[in-house]
């Protein structure tokens, strides 16, 4: 199982800290495209961070590892 900790308005979309996903692999591409279906969330501009360092699409995720959803951020 894949847990994918979720960060600033994702959690409230997501309905908690974290998501599990019930595969051992998958590429990032996947977890994004599982994610919008299940939880309707827009994953356009979200990053995924693969143990603490950003991830491209095409990356693969194990269940062994710490993934995290970031939204896209601002401030001043």
């Amino acid at each position: 199982m894949i847990r994918v900790n979720c960060f600033a308005h994702l959690k409230e979309l997501a309905g908690g800290h974290h998501i599990e996903i019930d595969r051992k692999e998958m590429s990032v591409k996947e977890l994004l495209e599982d994610v919008q279906n299940r939880y309707h969330i827009q994953t356009d501009s979200v990053l995924v961070a693969i143990n603490e360092e950003y991830a491209l699409p095409g990356d693969q995720v194990t269940e062994h590892d710490t993934v995290a959803l970031i939204p896209p951020v601002s401030g001043g």
